[in-house]
Formats: C-alpha cells, sequence, structure tokens
C-alpha cells in the first residue's frame, strides 16, 4: 500500500499568506496603540500637565509588569497552551488595557474624586498620569505577549518556506502603523480638542484585532488537526511536552544571551527615541508646529516597512544575518549623532527627513536578520519561551530608558534659559535641548555595534548558521 501523502494548510500559499495578515493586522493596531500619544507630548503637557519625567514614567509604564516576570511567565503559557489561547488572551489584554488608559486620559475623568484622590498619593504624578500609566502596563504585558506569540505562529506556519519574508512582511505592517499614528493622531487630537480622541479611536481599533485573531485561531484550530492526522503533532496539540525545566537550556545559552542583550541595546536606542522623536524634531527646528514635527518623523517606520519584506526575501535566499545586524547598528549611531548636532545647527528639514529614512533602514535590517535567526539557536518546542525572555530582556532597558531620557531632558534643561521663559509665561510650546539624550541614544548604539561584531565571531566560530540561507 502506499504511503499517504498529507497536503497541509501552510502547503498552501494562499492559507499561510491570509493567516499572517490576520495576525499582522492585530499587531498593526497595537503598534498604532503604542505610539498615539507620541506626537501628542507638547499638547498633553499644555492639558493635563505632564511634564517630560512625568511623560517618561507614563512611557516606562508599558514595560514595568513585564519586567517584573509576566513575560516569563507568559512564554510559559505559550509553551503550554499554545498559539490560539495566548493569542486571545494577550490581544484581550491589549483591548482591556487601552480602555482604562482612555478612561484615564479622558476629559471627563479629570474633574472626578477618583482624579484627584489617585493624583494625591505614592508619588507626585497627576491622578490622569497614574490611571494612564495602568492600562498603559496591562496594554504592555499583551502587547508583548502578542509579539512573541505572533513570531512563534509564524514560525510554525512558515516552517521550511518563506519564513524570514513573512516576519519581515508582519513587522513592515506593524511598522506602517506607527507611520499612520504619527500622521493621524494630531490630526484628531485637533479636531476634537482633545489628547483622549486619538486614544479612543485606537481602542475601537484593538476590538477589531481581537477579533481577527479569534479568526486566526479557527484556522489554526484546523491546522493542528491536520499535523496530528500527519503524525507531526501528538493529539494533546503539542509537538513534544514542554518541561519548565526546559528554560535551563536558554538561560544556558550563550547565543542566547548575545542576541538579547543585542536585542536590549538596541531596541533601547528605537522605541523610547519614538515616544521623544515628534517633540525633539520640534525644538531642533525652530518650533515647528506638533502636526508638521508628526509629519516628518511618520517616515521613520515607512523607511522599515517598505524594505523589510525585501531584506527578509534576501535572508531567506542569501542570508548574511549577522553582517545586517552589524550595519543596522552602525546606522543607528549616525543618525543619533545627527540628530544630536548636525540638525540643531542647520535646522535643515531635508537633514531631518533624510535622517529620519535612514533610521527606518537601520530598524528593517536588524529585526529581520534577529528575529528569523532565534529559531536557529533555540530548540522549537522552547521557541515562545525563547522568544518571551529575549522580550523579557529586551523590556528591561524599554521600562528604564524613557524614564532616564525624561529625567536626563528636564535635568539638562534645568537651567536652559529659553525653557525657563517659556514656562513663566505658559507657551503651548517648550524649547527643549535634547542634545544629551541624543548622545545616550547613540550610545547605545554603540554597544549594540560592540555585541553585533561579537555575535558574528561566534557564529563563525560555532556555526550557528545567522550566515546561511533560511531556505534550503
Amino acid at each position: 500500500m502506499s504511503e499517504k501523502i498529507f497536503k497541509l494548510m501552510n502547503d498552501n500559499p494562499a492559507a499561510r499568506w491570509a493567516a499572517l495578515i490576520l495576525i499582522a493586522l492585530m499587531m498593526f493596531f497595537g503598534y498604532m496603540f503604542v505610539d498615539v500619544m507620541s506626537p501628542l507630548q507638547a499638547l498633553v503637557e499644555n492639558q493635563r500637565g505632564w511634564t517630560p519625567d512625568v511623560f517618561g514614567t507614563y512611557a516606562s509604564a508599558e514595560y514595568i509588569l513585564n519586567v517584573c516576570g509576566f513575560l516569563i511567565i507568559a512564554g510559559i503559557i505559550l509553551d503550554k497552551m499554545g498559539i490560539r489561547f495566548t493569542g486571545i488572551l494577550s490581544a484581550s489584554m491589549m483591548f482591556a488595557g487601552a480602555a482604562i488608559k482612555y478612561v484615564g486620559i479622558s476629559d471627563w475623568f479629570q474633574d472626578t474624586a477618583m482624579c484627584s484622590w489617585l493624583g494625591s498619593w505614592w508619588t507626585a504624578l497627576p491622578g490622569s498620569a497614574k490611571m494612564a500609566s495602568l492600562g498603559f502596563m496591562i496594554f504592555g504585558c499583551g502587547c508583548e505577549m502578542a509579539g512573541t506569540t505572533v513570531s512563534k505562529a509564524i514560525a510554525k506556519w512558515f516552517k521550511g518556506k518563506e519564513m524570514a519574508m513573512a516576519m519581515g512582511i508582519e513587522m513592515a505592517i506593524a511598522r506602517v502603523g506607527v507611520f499612520a499614528i504619527f500622521s493621524i493622531s494630531p490630526v484628531i487630537a485637533s479636531k476634537l480638542g482633545s489628547v483622549a480622541a486619538p486614544v479612543g479611536f485606537c481602542t475601537v481599533l484593538l476590538l477589531i484585532g481581537l477579533v481577527n485573531f479569534v479568526v486566526f485561531s479557527v484556522m489554526d484550530g484546523k491546522f493542528d488537526a491536520q499535523l496530528v492526522e500527519a503524525g507531526q503533532m501528538s493529539s494533546d496539540g503539542s509537538e513534544e511536552e514542554f518541561k519548565v525545566s526546559d528554560l535551563g537550556k536558554i538561560f544556558g545559552s550563550l547565543s542566547f544571551w548575545v542576541v538579547a542583550l543585542l536585542c536590549v541595546l538596541y531596541y533601547s536606542a528605537i522605541f523610547p527615541f519614538q515616544r521623544y522623536g515628534a517633540n525633539m524634531l520640534q525644538c531642533n527646528l525652530d518650533g515647528i508646529s506638533p502636526e508638521a514635527a508628526a509629519n516628518i518623523f511618520r517616515w521613520f517606520p515607512i523607511g522599515a516597512a517598505a524594505i523589510t519584506p525585501f531584506l527578509g526575501r534576501y535572508l531567506d535566499k542569501k542570508g548574511k544575518g549577522a553582517t545586517m545586524l552589524i550595519v543596522g547598528a552602525l546606522l543607528l549611531i549616525v543618525c543619533h549623532l545627527v540628530f544630536a548636532f548636525v540638525l540643531p545647527a542647520t535646522h535643515s528639514k531635508l537633514i531631518a527627513y533624510a535622517t529620519i529614512v535612514v533610521l527606518g533602514v537601520s530598524f528593517s535590517l536588524v529585526p529581520a536578520a534577529l528575529w528569523p535567526s532565534v529559531p536557529k539557536i533555540i530548540d522549537e518546542k522552547i521557541l515562545g519561551s525563547a522568544y518571551c525572555l529575549i522580550f523579557w530582556v529586551q523590556n528591561i532597558g524599554l521600562c528604564f530608558v524613557p524614564m532616564l531620557i525624561g529625567s536626563v531632558l528636564a535635568s539638562s534643561n534645568a537651567a536652559n534659559e529659553a525653557v525657563i521663559a517659556a514656562k513663566a509665561a505658559g507657551a503651548e510650546f517648550i524649547p527643549y535641548n535634547y542634545t544629551v539624550p541624543l548622545i545616550i541614544f547613540a550610545g547605545f548604539g554603540v554597544a549594540a555595534f560592540v555585541i553585533a561584531l561579537y555575535l558574528k565571531a561566534l557564529d563563525a566560530k560555532r556555526h550557528l548558521g545567522l550566515e546561511e540561507p533560511n531556505i534550503k
């Protein structure tokens, strides 16, 4: 009797790419919500009294619970409970956290007794900032867990196929979310006269993202049934039993720690920068409007979105992942130094646009090479935990760096006469000097560059396959 030939769902290009679009849209809406208030720093300071250090604390709140250990738990949940359960849970947490943040930033909440009570205890944060930070913490747990779930889902659906290209397209779609929100957030806030309006808009989009993942879960359930029938997965839905003790394999891997360290250093110079980037452009381009600054900064993710899929395709066909990490870190350093020294001296919008796009290219090179490299160094049955642990290390930096930058921005401008005069006059725009924060961002880039060089040397020594193509 001839052996039965199984044609799996992911063998059908339309099915696997449809699955990718569904989960990528969830992350698209998630990335919109992450940066919905980033172009509004000056406005939220004017309407809600959030100084730069308050804004930095709020920005850090997204990562606090993750750093406290939630991401480690999320990795165990992902490997034990599977993609579908974890994805729906994470999407639900994103929506719930977004709703709480919307309440905190809303106009009507400012006059409530609860807002006054929140502002009266623990620390000097306004009540609106505390409530918004609480929601952002819950959202952050869901968003980071969703990111690792999506990475594992893509690795599953595109195993042996165009994995790097698929991850690149997913990241590109998510980056377009940043472009979209930098484009529309200031417009919505201006038209409706409130910083709460764009937050509410993105909260509704997150509900749509939750529905998208439910649809994907139906597809994934059918795919699992095929894998069981084909003998590639046990009937309980796992390819091989996961044990918590397996985490020791991750913690004991030098390659894992090098990748995790590179990740935290590089992303510490990217995501916290996004929170302050639009305001930095306002200050370095002679006080242009928030809308004009956001219109320039929005091209940062477009540079990433445009070439990330092509880089993924190149990685699938040709490899050279470790080399891409080195080049990406080098471009990061150059861009932050241009923002620190060249832009304030020239006030050139052309230089601002060019540097933003080049930074986007850097943001394509590193993630496109980084995330598809993880399955090459980590066993598939603990891949979800590995991604979560990398995100956990990354979140440590993302938690503390925004607070560091906000504190440094405030302290380095304490004697700035232009800032003092603007605050005394009650001006809507405060002309901060961003030189010191930008030097700090460039320093993270230098450290990432050194780690990338070491990773390439480690790959050559241990033959990890980081320079080899993904499609065999």
